[in-house]
């Protein structure tokens, strides 16, 4: 059982859950909880070590099971080894590291969600969450978008990563992308353009989501993509990304669904 935080594997796992150049340093990020733990292995992700405690439950046991019958290293912490590595305020007792890597984009994209400046961690993990459940093909982070490997993401996802490619690229790579697959961009905006419910979404199409504190950047307009607006009759100025992102995608997938 490991019962210092001095440890260096705690160390470097710790390291790991911090700082996103450690991730991208070593190749691999952490996840924390059961949840996320079973969507892994469902995943079929590659898992490199597990650490746990001795008060799993039935859940955590069956996880921990099936990791030791692959041959995956797992090691017993204490208590307070679990709670100086843990990135929220209750630990359930089990943690893993995971290569990390991107899943593979789908030979033709026709649903795409471009994420401009979306710094905020949380709003980042639920759009990726909506993107999964809307079946987007891939999600794509400008270069000023939060990490999505960081702990707050991940479990704001809860498993997307696991599912949906998810790449971090530049603005022509970007660009690169929406030429190949022939999609119509569209930029959400705050009272611009046609209302969203409006505007053919059964087309090849990507949507630009700027973050909230800074809006949409030049280079995301540099893609020249058609603005767009969801139309609010109350009193408020705009939507958080997180809900604008999802409602575009929802209206995508609706418009979709009535014409097959």
């Amino acid at each position: 059982m490991i019962t210092s935080v001095r440890n260096q594997k705690i160390q470097q796992l710790r390291g790991l859950q911090s700082r996103a150049k450690n991730r991208r340093e070593a190749g691999a990020f952490v996840i924390e909880g059961v949840r996320l733990a079973e969507e892994a292995l469902a995943s079929g992700w590659p898992i490199r070590s597990a650490l746990y405690t001795d008060d799993l439950r039935e859940r955590g046991d069956a996880i921990l099971s099936k990791l030791k019958k692959t041959g995956i290293a797992t090691e017993t912490v204490s208590d307070e080894v679990m709670k100086a590595l843990s990135d929220t305020e209750t630990p359930q007792g089990i943690l893993l590291e995971l290569e990390l890597r991107e899943l593979p984009l789908p030979a033709q994209l026709d649903l795409v969600l471009i994420l401009d400046g979306v710094a905020d961690p949380g709003n980042l993990g639920t759009l990726l969450r909506s993107a999964t459940s809307a079946a987007v093909g891939a999600v794509l982070l400008g270069p000023a978008s939060a990490d999505p490997f960081s702990p707050k993401v991940l479990r704001s996802a809860m498993g997307a990563h696991f599912r949906l490619p998810v790449r971090r690229l530049e603005w022509p790579e970007i660009a690169k992308i929406c030429r190949a697959n022939n999609l119509h961009i569209f930029l959400a905006e705050a009272s611009e353009g046609q209302a969203y419910d409006r505007v053919d979404l059964t087309q090849p199409c990507a949507f630009i989501v700027g973050g909230e504190a800074h809006g949409v950047s030049a280079a995301a307009k540099g893609l020249q993509p058609t603005s767009i607006q969801i139309p609010m009759p109350g009193q408020t100025e705009s939507l958080n990304a997180a809900m604008a992102g999802t409602l575009l995608l929802f209206e995508a997938l609706r418009q979709r669904r009535a014409k097959s």
